[in-house]
């Protein structure tokens, strides 16, 4: 700090000093105040953390992957189907098998 003979400027340099100190701890109070709105509001929402958030994002991309699976065996299997649908059925034999004899007592 520059030493002056003026005592109107040290004063004005100390009134400058104390001012950016207030303004100093006034800032650090309406960020505490703000902070504590916030967190008080986002307490009443219904918010999920990021683990849970990550977890369930984990389960939807291991079901997506296990639903294709399962549409491509559908497929399959109605393919399958299909050809055992388009075949002609099978003739009966005509040879009947035999009736079993009544045993008489």
């Amino acid at each position: 700090m520059v030493q002056t003979d003026n005592k109107f400027l040290d004063d004005l340099a100390k009134l400058g000093q104390s001012a950016a100190g207030a303004v100093h701890g006034i800032k650090g109070e309406v960020e505490g105040a703000f902070r504590q709105k916030m967190e008080n509001v986002l307490s009443h929402m219904d918010l999920v953390s990021r683990e849970e958030f990550d977890v369930v994002r984990e389960m939807a991309v291991l079901a997506r992957a296990e639903n294709e699976a399962m549409a491509k065996k559908i497929a399959l299997l109605e393919e399958e189907v299909s050809k055992l649908a388009s075949k002609p059925a099978p003739k009966p034999a005509s040879k009947s098998a035999p009736k079993a004899k009544k045993v008489k007592k």
